[in-house]
């Protein structure tokens, strides 16, 4: 009897030592805790920093021809000659086309006949005028009579007249037979050529196509966003897809001073010194430009800003509860993503933030830094 009660006392202390055993594990495995709650889960956060943005974007671009022209024919008649074709170098001035109208020059000769002419009658009215008045000055009075050298004084004046207008309508003629003849504009090379001799050309007939390409305009279309803080640096470098492992040299030259509703982008024109020839007018490009804010910025990781149907916002820990904070994104680069918003130096958001942890929550959490 003695016997049982003491292996009853033993198994009870058994049992005893092994609850306590059991609940001393459970304690070792119980949640930490902070500030005597119990924290629930784990995230990162990182304290926000100011920092100066900087990158370098790289745009399409193209190159068109410092001059383009296409020129017509301003009277209608036949092609007599064509002097130049593609490819052809010409100089400011020189005769690229003849065109052929003898109507035109019929009308030309026909007006120079009648400027002469007039000029004659002109001529005549005037000496006689002259003339008389001289005579009307001498000492004998009466040798002219007042009457005769008034008709001889308007006769000269409607002879003047008539001469005027004869030379401006010679000087017309003389002008529309120059159009016979089509010249260079500037220095350049014939880009495309549509007439041959013979071929009846009219004012809506094109018959050449003249580029000047030893100066080339690169023309990019610079976003909005980038537009005040692109370097103002005037020198940049580009390259073409005709010379992969190489990069050309230009030189800002314009803006265009407005954005373009379309493309919310602002055209900026850069000049090429293209004198050996070596690039091609109408080839895509490729330009580096440089980015750099004037003032300070919040960069943050791309999983910090949340968005929702609603807002775009970060999660920044506030006196152990969650705050949303209102942002705007601007530039990117490869630390992160610029934000614009009710933030300042120090506070601390969260590296992923979701609309599932609800604005005032308690901090129940532990934190831990990157």
């Amino acid at each position: 009897m003695i016997k049982a009660v003491l292996t009853m006392t033993n198994n009870f202390n058994y049992m005893r030592s092994l609850a306590l055993l059991l609940l001393l594990a459970a304690c070792n495995n119980s949640p930490e805790r902070t500030n005597d709650t119990v924290a629930q889960d784990t995230v990162p956060v990182f304290i926000l920093q100011q920092d100066t943005l900087k990158k370098v974007v790289e745009l399409p671009a193209e190159l068109v021809p410092y001059e383009n022209a296409e020129l017509f024919a301003k009277v209608q008649g036949f092609v007599r000659e064509m002097k130049v074709d593609l490819g052809d170098h010409v100089k400011k001035g020189q005769t690229l086309a003849v065109i052929e109208a003898p109507e035109i020059n019929s009308r030309f000769a026909e007006s120079e006949a009648t400027f002469q002419s007039a000029k004659a009658k002109w001529m005549s009215s005037k000496d006689n005028y002259e003339r008389l008045y001289r005579a009307s000055k001498a000492k004998t009075p009466g040798i002219v009579a007042p009457v005769d050298l008034e008709h001889s004084r308007n006769q000269m004046l409607a002879d003047s007249a008539t001469y005027a207008a004869a030379g401006k309508q010679s000087q017309a003629y003389k002008e529309v037979s120059g159009y016979l003849y089509i010249k260079a504009p500037f220095d350049g090379v014939i880009t495309a050529r549509k007439a041959d001799p013979g071929a009846l050309v009219g004012t809506n007939a094109m018959l050449l196509t003249i580029q000047n390409n030893r100066i080339l305009r690169l023309r990019a279309a610079v976003p909005e966003i980038y537009v005040s803080a692109a370097s103002t640096s005037k020198n940049i470098d580009f390259r073409v897809d005709a010379y992969p492992t190489q990069r050309f040299k230009a030189k800002l030259a314009r803006k265009s001073e407005t954005i373009d509703p379309a493309t919310r982008t602002e055209l900026w024109e850069f000049e090429v010194d293209n004198t050996n020839h070596e690039l091609k007018a109408g080839a895509f490009a490729y330009i580096k430009i440089g980015i750099e804010r004037n003032t300070l910025s919040f960069m943050v990781p791309a999983g910090t800003i949340a968005t929702t149907q609603e807002r775009k916002f970060v999660i920044r820990l506030k006196e152990g509860k969650a705050e949303w904070v209102d942002v705007r994104q601007g530039m990117t680069n490869d630390t992160g993503i610029e934000i614009f918003g009710e933030l300042k130096q120090g506070d601390t958001l969260l590296v992923k933030a979701t609309d599932e942890r609800k604005q005032g929550s308690s901090a129940y959490w532990k934190v831990k830094k990157n």
